[in-house]
C-alpha cells in the first residue's frame, strides 16, 4: 500500500507490532534475564536518548558528525554521482541531510518501523529538498529490508550511521550485513558508522554519565513495564549499571536489583536475588581491521575509512564484491 504527493511517496508494508509483554515475559523467564533494547524507545525513552547524544561523555554522535563535516567532499567523491540512497532506521533524517546535499541522489529511501514518525520525518525532507524524490518505507528493517518496485537503475548506497551495528552480536551482525549486501546488489556501497575500541574509562563514562541521563534511560524500561504491563517494580530497588566486557569487546547495560525481591506481572512471578540483573543492551566496539574482516565475511570489500581527530569513531565505506 502506498501514498503519494508530488515528490513524496509512502509505502506501508505493515510490519508486525512489537509484543512488549510477550518479549518481557520470555526475557525474564530465561536463564540470562534480558529485555530487547528496542523497548528503550517509547516517547520518554526517545527524548532521553536525544539528551544522551549531546552529553559531554557521549562521544559517538559528536565524533561521527565531525567526520561527515571534515571529510564530506572526500566521502562524496568516493561514492560518486547519482545513486539510490537507502537509510535503514532513518529516525529524523538529520545525518542523511548531510549526504543529500552532497550526493544529490536520484531517490532517497528512508526506512523505519515507526509509521507516524517516519511519515512526518520523510515528508519534512521532501519539503526541504524539493527536487528530490523521497520514498519512505515502513517495515521492520532489523528483519528484512523491503524496497519499492521500479527503482532507478542507479547504484544503490546504504547509509547506516550511528554505530547501530554494535547492538548486534558479531554473528548476527554478519547476517544483517549479508542482508544489506543483497539489497545493495553488485557494486553497491555501504556507508556505516562503527564505534572503535578504546580505553575502558572513556567507554564506561559514555554509558554512565555524571548527570545520570543514561541511568534514567535504562530505568525507563522499569517505568514502562509498570505503566504498560501492570508490573510492580519498585523504582528505588533498581540501579543502572554499565560495564565494559574486555573479553567480548562490548559495553553491557544492566538493571541491577538492590535487594532480594519478588516481581509480579499478571500471573507470572520473578524472584531476584540482591545484585541479580536484567541485561538490557550490548554495544560492541571494534578495531578497524576487525570490522573490515566482519564485513568481508558478509560480502563487502573495504573501499575507505575515515576517523575523527581523536580516533574514537570510524565511518567505513564498503563496496559489494
Amino acid at each position: 500500500m502506498s501514498e503519494s504527493n508530488n515528490n513524496f511517496r509512502f509505502y506501508d508494508f505493515h510490519p508486525p507490532e512489537n509484543d512488549f509483554k510477550k518479549d518481557v515475559l520470555e526475557g525474564l523467564h530465561s536463564n540470562l534475564r534480558s529485555i530487547p533494547p528496542k523497548y528503550f524507545y517509547d516517547e520518554r525513552g526517545s527524548k532521553l536518548f536525544e539528551q544522551i547524544t549531546s552529553l559531554e561523555e557521549y562521544y559517538p554522535t559528536r565524533c561521527e558528525l565531525e567526520i561527515f563535516e571534515t571529510y564530506s567532499q572526500d566521502i562524496a567523491r568516493s561514492i560518486g554521482d547519482r545513486c539510490v540512497l537507502i537509510e535503514p532506521g532513518s529516525g529524523n533524517g538529520d545525518k542523511a541531510r548531510i549526504l543529500l546535499k552532497l550526493l544529490k541522489p536520484s531517490i532517497f529511501i528512508p526506512i523505519d518501523i515507526s509509521k507516524q514518525h517516519l511519515k512526518i520525518a520523510a515528508q519534512n525532507i521532501a519539503n526541504e529538498f524539493s527536487g528530490l524524490n523521497v520514498s519512505a518505507v515502513c517495515c521492520d528493517f532489523s528483519l528484512q529490508l523491503k524496497l519499492p518496485n521500479q527503482l532507478p537503475s542507479d547504484k544503490r548506497v546504504i547509509f547506516f550511521p550511528g554505530s547501530s551495528i554494535g547492538n548486534f552480536d558479531p554473528h548476527e551482525a554478519i547476517k544483517y550485513l549479508e542482508n544489506l549486501a543483497l539489497v545493495a546488489g553488485e557494486n553497491g556501497q555501504l556507508l556505516i558508522g562503527v564505534d572503535l575500541k578504546k580505553d575502558k574509562t572513556t567507554l564506561q563514562m559514555a554509558y554512565d554519565d555524571r548527570k545520570g541521563i543514561t541511568a534514567k534511560f535504562n530505568l525507563n524500561l522499569i517505568m514502562r513495564m509498570n505503566r504498560e504491563l501492570g508490573a510492580d517494580f519498585d523504582m528505588d530497588a533498581w540501579r543502572h549499571r554499565a560495564l565494559y566486557n574486555d573479553i567480548d569487546g562490548r559495553i553491557e547495560m544492566h538493571l541491577t536489583s538492590q535487594s532480594e525481591q519478588l516481581i509480579k506481572i499478571d500471573d507470572s512471578e520473578f524472584f531476584f536475588d540482591k545484585d541479580e540483573f536484567i541485561h538490557t543492551e550490548n554495544s560492541y566496539k571494534y578495531y578497524i581491521e576487525e570490522f573490515q574482516e566482519l564485513a568481508n565475511q558478509a560480502g563487502f570489500h573495504s573501499q575507505n575509512v575515515w576517523l575523527d581527530q581523536n580516533k574514537l569513531f570510524s565511518v567505513h565505506l564498503f563496496v559489494c564484491k
